[in-house]
């Protein structure tokens, strides 16, 4: 039985995420305490609870402690099934967390499966549907993954009520990953996105994007959706380079005015333009799992976020396999043995 600490590092949702899904490649045990301890409301959460279930539903794991707000959990995996599954959050809490933790797991399955999942589809605190979309998943694809991704519907905090949709074909062995360099820009284009709310919100996001980084009309894109998934804003800054695409992104809140939302998703965009290295912080967090459950790789990265930290450390326990980092131009290389 591997035993995980929840507090350690960042303290997140992220150490249960990665567990579940290590367990189930690994085929061994854990039980992880303290769970999410160092958030402002540890325990788990709905879409924490739902990531446990769905994470159990595949591979017919004995849970001990999947209630709301528990903070020890044990789980002891059994044989991974390919299917269609569908997996309903019940509120806004990510998709895309709940499918990032069965998707690593479902790759190495014996057929194809279909899932669905319904919740928030663009929440801040996570990667939204579209970095996965033309960011993560095109790497994945690189590793000789097959995973088809379409968005549904959207949903925003607070109603939910989007969904996702995939069909994941399983691979023999994930190939390595060599990511040290982006390539030129090939393009980049920005999208405000609304919804049951003035549309001169998604107008004056765009024009501070166009602003700040030099994007043409054509490039600035208002994305009005129907009034019945929102409340919602978000705005996504795509940069598509010749080796990696890169999504930033910024949530609109209450009392946060628009220029704030844009400002924020153009500043982040910005200092990786101004950097050399192809791949950004939250990309790189997202990596080191399939890369350790592959053939390991390397890439380059801008900066060292206690998330990656974290996450490498419980991938340690359950493979053996460690994360070695070297300066390399001012950014660091990142390499998974």
């Amino acid at each position: 039985m591997i035993e995980i600490d929840g507090s350690q590092g960042e303290g997140g949702g992220q150490i249960l995420r990665s567990s579940l899904t290590l367990a189930i490649c690994t085929q061994q045990p854990f039980r992880i305490a303290n769970i999410r301890a160092n958030r402002e409301q540890p325990g788990l959460k709905r879409q924490h609870l739902t990531a446990v279930k769905a994470a159990a539903q595949i591979c017919a794991a004995e849970v001990d402690g999947a209630e709301p707000s528990s903070r020890a959990l044990t789980f002891r995996p059994g044989r991974l099934q390919s299917g269609a599954y569908t997996f309903d959050i019940g509120s806004a809490g990510s998709c895309t967390l709940v499918f990032q933790t069965v998707l690593p797991a479902l790759l190495t399955a014996t057929g194809e499966s279909r899932v669905r999942i319904f919740g928030g589809t663009h929440n801040k605190g996570s990667p939204p549907f579209d970095f996965l979309a033309r960011s993560f998943l095109p790497l994945l694809a690189r590793m000789g993954a097959s995973v088809e991704l379409e968005l549904a519907s959207y949903g925003f905090y607070p109603r939910g009520g989007g969904e996702i949709r995939s069909r994941i074909t399983p691979v023999s062995k994930l190939r390595a990953l060599e990511l040290m360099e982006r390539g030129p820009l090939v393009r980049g284009h920005a999208e405000a996105y609304v919804s049951a709310i003035p549309v001169h919100v998604a107008q004056r996001e765009l024009q501070v994007i166009g602003r700040r980084l030099g994007f043409a009309p054509a490039n600035l894109l208002l994305r009005a959706l129907p009034n019945d998934v929102g409340p919602g804003n978000a705005v996504t800054i795509t940069l598509e380079h010749q080796h990696v695409t890169e999504v930033f992104t910024g949530f609109g809140e209450r009392g946060v005015r628009a220029e704030t939302v844009a400002d924020q998703a153009a500043e982040d965009a910005q200092a990786y333009l101004a950097s050399s290295a192809p791949v950004d912080e939250h990309l790189a967090d997202q990596l080191l799992l399939p890369m350790a459950l592959g053939s390991g790789g390397a890439f380059v990265t801008r900066q060292l976020t206690p998330h990656l930290h974290t996450n490498a450390a419980v991938i340690e326990r359950f493979t053996g396999r460690k994360m070695s980092v070297t300066p390399a131009g001012g950014a660091m290389e990142v390499r998974i043995h």
